[in-house]
């Protein structure tokens, strides 16, 4: 059974949306832990408004670590009411997303990879079908956007499973469900 793996820029005051904000914050270190989960995974799963601006930006880029080459040669899990067709290697989930989610959950194979998409995340949130939280967390305060956890948002108990200062200043905070089972630490 695979798990699905949330990565979340977040600022101090829990602002997730349109990150252009952490770019001061890139390094090697970062870099590294982003290499580590996207090798990791096997497929993408994207929220509309993610996928678009991905489809966008990633085909045609290279890097000398092969990151560009996984990001575009993965199947990607589109959710989405209003895309009719999908280019770069994407596929939209028929019906709810929730229920498709669960479906790929019991497939086996890696991680499923969650980047941004706040709203397909909530209702994910919603249905415990998250099994891990990587959020990294930036030393900005935004004051206003979209928050992961909104007001009104049901209970979730989490378990710490990681914390990981980096030199730029962004704090790596890794949690599970508190039901699932005991997941391994980053291999740092």
């Amino acid at each position: 059974m695979r798990k699905v793996v949330l990565s979340m820029y977040q600022s101090l005051d829990g602002v997730v949306e349109n990150p252009v904000w952490t770019m001061p914050f890139w390094n090697e270190e970062a870099a590294q832990f982003a290499r580590d989960q996207l090798f990791a995974s096997d497929a993408l799963v994207l929220g509309r408004v993610t996928y678009q601006g991905f489809a966008q930006a990633w085909p045609g880029r290279q890097d000398e670590q092969g990151f560009a080459d996984r990001m575009n040669a993965l199947p990607k899990f589109v959710a989405s009411r209003t895309l009719r067709q999908a280019g770069w290697n994407a596929r939209i989930m028929p019906g709810d997303a929730a229920q498709e989610v669960a479906r790929l959950k019991r497939q086996p194979g890696q991680d499923l990879l969650i980047y941004g998409s706040g709203t397909l995340v909530q209702t994910l949130m919603a249905h415990h079908l998250i099994d891990e939280y990587r959020l990294w967390l930036y030393p900005v305060v935004l004051g206003r956007g979209q928050r992961l956890f909104p007001e009104g948002a049901p209970p979730l108990n989490l378990k710490r499973l990681d914390v990981r200062p980096l030199a730029s200043g962004v704090v790596m905070l890794r949690y599970g469900l508190e039901d699932s089972e005991n997941l391994p630490c980053w291999g740092h």
